[in-house]
């Protein structure tokens, strides 16, 4: 999606951690002007990474989103609250917060109850501009602010918006916490290679590259993964033994159990909120 909604308007980020600052310099890399991006956070060192894009940092959360038309809430979950509930917002500023597990109904009550607002999940491959991020809005959010949320977070990534706040649980357990179950699988063929003989490098180099080329196929074949496999798999061959096992050890079950788990987790957490 293209940034054009984004142009004339300033946009403040209230922390300056790693997704904060993965999502400041995809917009300065689209084009946004540094100098209509703000950064906040208590932590100089943070800033300093804001600063060599040239985008003013500020250490008072209140004198960055003083004149944003955006406020991006990207604090930890346990300070959130107090954080948001001190910010001098107006009604007409939007707010999107990547806060993990926060519901809407605590954003609301932490800042106005009218006040637009856009929650969502990214994930970590935001930091390389590949993430995918869930997206729900309050009814206080206008067409077109909802292009400006879509327009920030595309500068990452793929943006789905979704027309239920619970269903954000199963984008947690599939996309949020999606990167490191991939991870998992990798550390184990990783390890498998090294047992077969491999150097650890190439090992790892054959699965990092072989798990993003099949990434890469999924994306762009227009196929199934269920179809990828299969053509894959040549019967009575090395793949269908590989698999074969891992049915026989019940891996596709866990997987569901485990992704269930996770989203039962992140209803748990926005509970706790």
């Amino acid at each position: 999606m293209s940034t054009s909604s984004l142009h004339n308007l300033t946009i403040a980020t209230i922390g300056a951690g790693n997704m904060a600052y993965s999502l400041i310099s995809g917009l300065v890399q689209a084009g946004v002007p540094a100098s209509a991006l703000r950064a906040a956070d208590i932590s100089a060192l943070q800033l300093d990474r804001f600063k060599a894009l040239g985008v003013p940092a500020f250490e008072d959360n209140a004198a960055a989103t003083a004149d944003a038309h955006i406020v991006l809430v990207a604090v930890k979950p346990q300070v959130l609250q107090p954080v948001l509930k001190a910010l001098p917002l107006r009604r007409e500023q939007l707010v999107i917060s990547i806060a993990a597990g926060i519901p809407l109904r605590t954003l609301q009550e932490a800042s106005d109850p009218s006040q637009p607002i856009v929650r969502c999940m990214p994930n970590t491959p935001a930091l390389v501009g590949a993430g995918i991020t869930g997206m729900y809005a309050n009814p206080f959010v206008t067409p077109p602010l909802r292009d400006q949320a879509a327009a920030l977070l595309s500068s990452v990534g793929q943006v789905i918006w979704l027309e239920d706040e619970t269903l954000l649980d199963a984008v947690t357990a599939v996309s949020g916490s999606g990167p490191a179950y991939f991870f998992y699988l990798m550390e184990s063929m990783i390890k498998a290679g090294i047992e077969l003989g491999l150097e650890p490098d190439v090992a790892t180099a054959l699965t990092v590259e072989t798990a993003w080329g099949a990434a890469r196929l999924a994306r762009e074949s227009q196929t199934s993964p269920a179809t990828l496999r299969a053509n894959v798999t040549s019967p009575g061959g090395t793949t269908a033994r590989a698999l074969a096992i891992m049915n026989d050890a019940g891996m596709a079950d866990a997987i569901v159990r485990a992704l269930r788990g996770a989203a039962e987790r992140s209803a748990e957490l926005a509970r706790e909120f």
